[in-house]
């Protein structure tokens, strides 16, 4: 009755009135448009392929009846607004107002909680250290083993940017379409593995002898180097960028966390166990509303008419699917966990790639993970695995549009009718420079693999390197023919590279002063230590200070020295140092200063004790000479090599007495064959 009536008001045109009066009728047409304009807005916001809402059912109106009905005003999409997504996206804006605060209270106070990070848990793992970051972890762990993956949903930085990328794209025009692969899902259950379960396993089968399987756990919770174990602000802003837009734009919703998240490996694992889930009740009529709002690329109806619930690991809670249901047919839930849903009838789902493609697609993936990853010192671990996803993606897109005859990305058309189209071009151009890059980066990497393998093979002690302003005179056949091929690599990645490498410069200075270019080693120590901070710019201007030392330039030695110590005051060696420079100066005091300063810090430096042996005897203060040498013969090594070193650092400071004595005590240990070739 009532859709006759509606009818009627709304189709006036073709339904006779009574009464004649026309002023009666005009008013009844009006009253007839609004009253039908009203029902229809209602109706179109519940009704959508034959579905039937809740308030249309107390209406009386079936869903036979209204299908096929062509609705006045009803909207394309007909599915109502989620209520839940804006708790969800209150919650995440509310979440990075916290990281915000976290931050200014650390750079305000200087000391704060340790970063609230899952990563940090390596260092539990590692180190023993108990962060913030590691309780954190293990709690979400436990709740996704009861409640599911809602961490993920409703509580992680990387979601919400990959969620304000979904929703700008869409602002646009753009849906952004699913890639889906069989094999790059397995990524961040591996790359959890690599992080957090290979470190323990690696020293349980080799088991070093000065490392314990189980680290002694120290409290780490209160810190004040916050930042040291995230990448540069420089880095965080391309790498926040890829992984929450970019790898949205070409893989779909949450395309980052699919394919390369580790943390989402270890709970949509976790998830399999979990009880909690999104159930279904019989009210369902299978209407794709769910689905179609989904922004986990979940199948809901599918799965919750073929399980009773949702199985796939990669729902995240979001709830959406719950508050869209135009029959509320859907609810989070306790029962039965994925792991006992049956097998048998799976769902058989559509992928992006064939079987050869897949594989190709793992190879390309795995080729461009190892290029990018610590190029330059700078690509962390979780940004080189959403490059390598987009890579991938770009790569098998470009090849079928050099093979398809039709292809499509978003709205653009690529290729029609076998001819590259306008968007086809910018696309290839793009996808073109993006895979270049990543091979110059896969270049430079190798050259600094095998740099790093050679630098690693060298056996000769710093101390002994040290000694002399030229060490290339006792270096092993095997030690030259590292320090060449390394020196060789190092440099063809620093001409080649786009960036400059903070840790390789260091590593390629060693190798220039063992080669016996001392002058050139300082030049690039020094450019190492402008790019560098903390303890590495610290390391780098203490060996620019100590290689000045050899070459007799004293007052530049102090200088770095003494920058070296503003960086790292607790660095004894740089102490040590500066003292020998401040001798040598003749500022023989201040170096007697500098040298009892170390020593009151650690009372083991051998070669410290016997530099203040020889100023003091040299000053006429014999009885504390005598316990000086007495300090430093308990600590020294019975060692010639050691015996030799101390006799030419000595030596060079004119403490001929010292010196003659470990000369002498070296050649008694081990004869001249032991003894370094000076010739």
């Amino acid at each position: 009755m009532i859709i006759h009536d509606s009818c009627e008001l709304c189709y006036s045109d073709l339904v006779i009135f009574s009464n004649p009066n026309l002023v009666f009728e005009q008013a009844s047409l009006a009253a007839a448009h609004w009253l039908s304009a009203a029902f229809w807005r209602k109706f179109a916001n519940f009704v959508k392929s034959g579905c039937i809402s809740r308030e249309l059912k107390t209406m009386g109106i079936s869903r036979s009846t209204t299908a096929g009905v062509n609705v006045p005003g009803y909207s394309k999409a007909g599915i109502r607004k989620s209520r839940t997504s804006r708790w969800r996206g209150a919650a995440l804006i509310t979440l990075n107002l916290f990281m915000i605060a976290h931050i200014i209270q650390w750079r305000v106070m200087g000391k704060t909680i340790s970063p609230i990070e899952p990563s940090e848990t390596m260092h539990t793992l590692q180190k023993g250290f108990v962060n913030a970051g590691f309780i954190f972890f293990s709690l979400a762990i436990i709740a996704t083993l009861i409640f599911g993956r809602f961490v993920c949903g409703w509580g992680c930085h990387i979601l919400a940017l990959q969620d304000l990328c979904g929703w700008l794209l869409k602002k646009m025009g753009l849906h952004p379409k699913p890639f889906r692969s069989r094999l790059l899902v397995y990524v961040p259950l591996v790359a959890a593995l690599y992080m957090f379960v290979w470190p323990t396993a690696y020293r349980l089968f080799s088991n070093p002898a000065h490392e314990p399987i189980i680290p002694k756990f120290t409290n780490h919770l209160v810190i004040t180097n916050f930042w040291q174990t995230f990448p540069s602000v420089a880095v965080a802003i391309p790498f926040l960028f890829i992984c929450g837009f970019v790898t949205v734009y070409f893989l779909g919703q949450k395309g980052f966390c699919t394919y390369a998240c580790p943390y989402g490996g270890f709970f949509g694992l976790a998830d399999k166990f979990s009880p909690g889930k999104i159930r279904v009740t019989p009210a369902c009529n299978q209407c794709g509303h769910c689905t179609a709002t989904c922004t986990s690329n979940v199948l809901v109806h599918a799965e919750v008419k073929q399980y009773g619930m949702v199985v796939d690991p990669g729902c995240m809670k979001c709830m959406d699917c719950v508050s869209v249901c135009p029959n509320d047919a859907l609810y989070f839930g306790f029962g039965k966990p994925t792991l006992f849903a049956p097998k048998s009838n799976a769902i058989k789902k559509s992928y992006s790639l064939t079987w050869p493609e897949e594989i190709v697609g793992a190879l390309v993936f795995m080729g461009s993970f190892l290029a990018v990853r610590g190029v330059y010192a700078l690509v962390p671990f979780l940004m080189a695995l959403g490059c390598a996803a987009v890579t991938t993606f770009l790569a098998l897109k470009l090849w079928r549009l050099l093979r398809a005859r039709e292809l499509s990305f978003y709205r653009f058309n690529l290729k029609s009718s076998g001819k590259i189209r306008k968007a086809g071009w910018a696309f290839a151009a793009f996808a073109c420079a993006w895979i270049g890059l990543n091979a110059h980066s896969g270049w430079v990497r190798y050259h600094e693999f095998l740099g790093n393998l050679a630098f690693n093979k060298i056996h000769l002690p710093d101390e002994l390197a040290l000694a002399q302003v030229n060490p290339v005179r006792w270096l092993s056949p095997a030690d030259r023919e590292n320090v060449l091929r390394g020196k060789e690599h190092y440099v063809a990645a620093s001409k080649t590279g786009l960036f400059v490498n903070s840790e390789v410069l260091p590593k390629l200075a060693w190798f220039e002063y063992l080669s016996g270019d001392a002058e050139q080693s300082v030049q690039t120590l020094g450019k190492a230590a402008d790019y560098q901070k903390d303890e590495s710019k610290a390391l780098s201007l203490y060996y620019r200070g100590a290689i000045l030392n050899r070459l007799a330039r004293y007052d530049e030695a102090r200088a770095s020295l003494d920058e070296a110590l503003a960086e790292r005051e607790d660095l004894i060696l740089a102490r040590q140092e500066k003292g020998e420079s401040l001798w040598q100066l003749g500022r023989k005091e201040e170096a007697v200063s500098v040298w009892t300063g170390a020593v009151q810090r650690n009372s083991q430096l051998v070669l410290v004790n016997n530099e203040l042996a020889g100023a003091t005897r040299a000053s006429g203060k014999l009885d504390e000479a005598d316990l000086y040498e007495k300090q430093a013969d308990l600590f020294t090594p019975n060692d010639p090599l050691y015996h030799w070193v101390l006799g030419r650092r000595l030596q060079d400071l004119g403490m001929t007495e010292l010196a003659e004595k470990h000369l002498q005590q070296a050649g008694q240990l081990g004869g001249s064959g032991a003894m370094p070739n000076e010739h």
